[in-house]
């Protein structure tokens, strides 16, 4: 057999060349959809931790083979241009769910810190004594702390304009005359306010706690929407007992117990009716433990998060309390 001449083998890569370019483009593609696929099941695994992931409801287009020699198709350009589109799309995805991670991380993070840091300032103050016992019947912890800070720029409470049975947590004094009246006159107080019985305990016990808060008996409203919202966590009261226990607090001048109050209703209750009342009211909360750096951060959660859900009030009552914390714009 005569050896093929060293002109004939080159001519032969020569044409093999074209054929080889021809692949490239549509194994190039390929490649980056496939990498596509596993990061947007990444930002999935972000978006939904505990969800399936939603499977893509297009399938990869056979792009047809080209004879040898022949340019790359119109059909094929396009398709690399969608695909450059889509993996500018998904990077800026993936940064804005980060940011979200990061800036939820940061709020928990810190008000934790706060947490504990009143938590200890009041195990110290009830070690010592100094702690008297609500007129409620209540506990320490529940009815009594330490003498209030005094607010700094702090803007008034907002006052919804719902009625009790229709809006819960409806308009109601702000003042701190708890302790005022001799006991006789406080009991005869707690004995006008009317129990009612109307089948639905969840809801009973939420508007017993209104009306003990309606009549300015602050301590034993906190301690009965304590209990209401513990014992029926899955009613839809349960959102307007943990907000309103945090006013209790605030209007009986316990600032740090109505923060605490506020922050736990919108981490359990973040879709509940009463979850962006409780952040505008943190913040107000916050002023008045002279923290305004945190209130904006609060302000800037509740305008980020219930962006849908905030009505004209509330965005005029946002607006006062940032100028108020001087927030930056």
């Amino acid at each position: 057999m005569r050896a093929l001449s060293p002109l004939f083998v080159l001519l032969l890569t020569a044409a093999a060349v074209p054929a080889a370019a021809q692949r490239s483009p549509a194994t190039g593609i390929e490649g980056r959809v496939g990498r596509l696929e596993s990061e947007m099941r990444a930002v999935q695994r972000k978006v939904f931790p505990d969800g399936p992931l939603v499977q893509p409801e297009i399938e990869a287009e056979r792009v047809p083979a080209q004879p040898t020699g022949a340019p790359a198709s119109q059909p094929l350009d396009d398709l690399a241009q969608r695909v450059s589109a889509v993996e500018s799309q998904l990077q800026l995805i993936t940064g804005q769910v980060e940011q979200a991670q990061y800036r939820q991380r940061q709020l928990e993070e810190q008000f934790a810190a706060y947490k504990r840091a009143t938590d200890a300032r009041l195990q110290a103050v009830e070690g010592a004594g100094a702690v008297p016992a609500p007129a409620g019947g209540g506990t320490p912890a529940e009815g009594g702390e330490p003498a209030p800070i005094a607010p700094v720029a702090a803007t008034p409470a907002r006052r919804p304009a719902a009625t009790p049975a229709a809006g819960g947590a409806a308009n109601g004094g702000t003042g701190t005359g708890t302790g005022t009246g001799t006991g006789t006159d406080r009991a005869a107080r707690l004995g006008a306010v009317q129990q009612q019985d109307t089948g639905d305990a969840g809801e009973d016990a939420y508007m017993y706690g209104y009306r003990l808060w309606a009549a300015k008996l602050y301590p034993e409203a906190a301690v009965q929407l304590k209990k209401a919202a513990a014992t029926y966590p899955k009613h839809r009261r349960a959102s307007f007992a943990q907000n309103l226990l945090g006013r209790a607090y605030l209007d009986d001048g316990k600032p740090s117990l109505a923060s605490i109050a506020f922050y736990d209703n919108y981490k359990k209750w973040p879709d509940g009716e009463r979850a962006p009342d409780s952040l505008l009211y943190l913040g107000q909360a916050l002023q008045r433990l002279n923290k305004p750096a945190d209130a904006c951060k609060v302000y800037d959660e509740l305008t980020d998060v219930y962006a849908q859900r905030i009505g004209a009030q509330m965005k005029a009552d946002i607006a006062k309390g940032r100028a108020a914390a001087k927030c930056k714009a």
